[in-house]
C-alpha cells in the first residue's frame, strides 16, 4: 500500500480563534500578545474600543498575528515594540491560551473522526496517516477542512505527500485555506525551486552555512553531494540533508509520543534587580514552582530532573539542571530543587527572564512512596 500522510496546519491559529470572538475585526490588521494587553471593550451599543500597537510599551513578543498585519512584516516571536514601528495602527489583543486550546481540541477532535492515526504536533498541527482510506487526496484533504470547518468555524491547510517532511511543506504552500497534494515525481518541480529554510529541521544556523556555500535552494542542495556538506556539518546530519532534498522521509506517523520534558518562564516587563526586586523574583519563582506541578498532575506524571533557566538583560542565558534521588511532583519539592540550582548561579545582573523545568519524566504511579520528605540531590 503507498503512503498517503496528511499534515493539517491551522490557518493563523491564535489570531482565527480571536476572530471568533471579536468577528468586527475580521479584515484588519491584528496583532495578539503581551501579557498586560487589555481585552477590547464591546459597548452595549455596538461601538468597541482595543488597543492599538502603537500605544505598547513593554518586552512581550508577538503570538501570532492576521495575514493582514503579515503583510505589514509582523511575525510571531517579533517584539512588539519593534513589531509597533511596522504597524502602529494595527490593533492589539492579549493571548487566552484557555480558548485555544478549546479550539485544538475540537479540531483535533474533527480530523479524529475521519482517521485516528494522528500524532500530534502542537496546538495547531497534526499529521494524519490516510493511507488506508479509500478517497482520493485532493477530496480527503476537502472533507479534512470542511470537518475542521463544521467543528470551529476556523480554516485549516491540508499537504497529503508519501511522508511527513513534503507533507509539512506542501501544507505551506497553498496557505490559507489550501490543499495541497504532492507525490514523489513532483519533488523536482515543486520542491527543488523552494528555499532550503523551507525543509523542517533545517533551522537558522544550518542556513547561514548552506548560504556560505553557496546553497540557498532545496535543489542546489540535492545536487551537493553528501561528502561535500560532510565537511560543514558532520556525517550524519548531511546524510540527512541529502535524504531530505530528495524529499525521502520514512518515519511513520507516531499516535503517542511520552513528553521529554514540561516547563514553565515568564520574561519580565522590566530587568529585575535580585537584590531590589527579590519579591517580585521570589513571587514569580514560586508561581512557576506551582504551575509545573499542575502541568505534571495534568499529566500524571512526576520528574527525576529539575533545572532552571536565566536569561539576563545583556541576553547571555544560563541553565542549570540537577537529577534527583527521587522523582518529585510537588510544587515545594520542585521549589527546593531549582533553588538549589539557582545557588550555582552567579547573580550579579539584572534577570530579563526566570523558567523552571521539569525533566526525566515518568507516570506517577512509579514515583515511590517512601524518601519523598527528604529531597536530596545527586
Amino acid at each position: 500500500m503507498n503512503r498517503r500522510i496528511a499534515h493539517v496546519d491551522m490557518d493563523a491559529f491564535y489570531a482565527s480563534v480571536e476572530l471568533l470572538k471579536y468577528p468586527q475585526l475580521r479584515g484588519q490588521a491584528v496583532v495578539i500578545g503581551g501579557r498586560s494587553t487589555p481585552a477590547p471593550v464591546i459597548h452595549s451599543d455596538g461601538r468597541w474600543e482595543a488597543a492599538r500597537l502603537a500605544d505598547y510599551v513593554g518586552r512581550g513578543v508577538v503570538t501570532t498575528s492576521t495575514y493582514e498585519a503579515r503583510q505589514l512584516g509582523v511575525f510571531s516571536a517579533m517584539g512588539l515594540m519593534k513589531a509597533a514601528q511596522l504597524a502602529p495602527d494595527a490593533l492589539l489583543l492579549p493571548a487566552d491560551f484557555n480558548a485555544y486550546r478549546h479550539y485544538s481540541r475540537l479540531f483535533k477532535q474533527a480530523v479524529a473522526s475521519i482517521s485516528a492515526a494522528i500524532e500530534d504536533r502542537g496546538i495547531d498541527e497534526i499529521y494524519v496517516d490516510v493511507s488506508s482510506l479509500p478517497e482520493e487526496s485532493y477530496l480527503l484533504g476537502q472533507g479534512i477542512q470542511q470537518a475542521v470547518w463544521d467543528a470551529t468555524g476556523m480554516t485549516c491547510s491540508v499537504g497529503i505527500t508519501p511522508n511527513k517532511l513534503l507533507s509539512k511543506i506542501a501544507s505551506e504552500l497553498h496557505k490559507p485555506n489550501g490543499v495541497c497534494v504532492l507525490t514523489l515525481d513532483d519533488v523536482a518541480t515543486r520542491i527543488w525551486p523552494l528555499a532550503v529554510s523551507k525543509i523542517n529541521g533545517i533551522g537558522p544556523k544550518s542556513q547561514q552555512k548552506l548560504y556560505a556555500m553557496g546553497i540557498h535552494t532545496i535543489g542546489q542542495l540535492a545536487a551537493t553531494p553528501a561528502h561535500v556538506l560532510q565537511n560543514s556539518f558532520g556525517l550524519r546530519y548531511a546524510l540527512w540533508l541529502s535524504q531530505a532534498a530528495q524529499g525521502e522521509d520514512d518515519r511513520p506517523v507516531n499516535t503517542y509520543s511520552e513528553p521529554k520534558s514540561l516547563s514553565r518562564e515568564t520574561t519580565f516587563e522590566r530587568d529585575l534587580h535580585v537584590r531590589h526586586d527579590k519579591a517580585q523574583l521570589s513571587a514569580t519563582f514560586r508561581r512557576l514552582c506551582r504551575q509545573l506541578e499542575d502541568d505534571l498532575h495534568k499529566k500524571q506524571l512526576c520528574a527525576q530532573s529539575i533545572g532552571i533557566k536565566l536569561k539576563f538583560a545583556d541576553f547571555n542565558v544560563v541553565t542549570r539542571d540537577s537529577s534527583l534521588q527521587h522523582p518529585v511532583v510537588s510544587a515545594s519539592d520542585i521549589h527546593h530543587a531549582a533553588g538549589q540550582n539557582l545557588k550555582r548561579v552567579a547573580l550579579n545582573r539584572r534577570i530579563r527572564l526566570l523558567g523552571v523545568k521539569a525533566s526525566g519524566l515518568l507516570p506517577l504511579e512509579q514515583m515511590a512512596g517512601s524518601g519523598q520528605e527528604q529531597l536530596s540531590l545527586l
